[in-house]
């Protein structure tokens, strides 16, 4: 096994300017058989669409504001908020105030121990 197969580096303001103008993206930048890890952009006033992953995922909130609903629970979330969100639950980010810009970990549904 060579060094790149146990391990990377990634270099975050390079990642972050890859990221193009579209109000809403995800740039993944890593994909391995356990884990996936991804920048998510979110502009001010944008809507985030998704629906629920089949995986669990944590988000970490780099930079901007917005309110997050997970269910019938919403929070306030900014820079340096953790976030863990449970596989097949319902979740978004809105009233998004100012650009977020989130690292978003996935983990692969063969790693959850039953």
């Amino acid at each position: 096994m060579s060094d790149e197969d146990t391990w990377k580096v990634f270099d975050l303001p390079s990642l972050m300017a890859s990221l193009g103008s579209k109000p809403v993206q995800y740039r993944e930048f890593l994909k391995v058989p356990t884990l996936s890890c991804g920048l998510y952009r979110l502009s001010a006033g944008a809507r985030d669409m998704q629906a629920p992953h089949d995986e669990d995922e944590i988000y970490y909130v780099l930079a901007g504001k917005a309110k997050m609903r997970l269910g019938d629970t919403e929070r306030i979330v900014g820079p340096g908020s953790l976030l863990y969100v449970g596989a097949t639950e319902n979740h978004s980010f809105f009233e998004i105030e100012e650009d977020m810009t989130l690292l978003v970990f996935f983990a692969s549904p063969g790693s959850r121990s039953e």
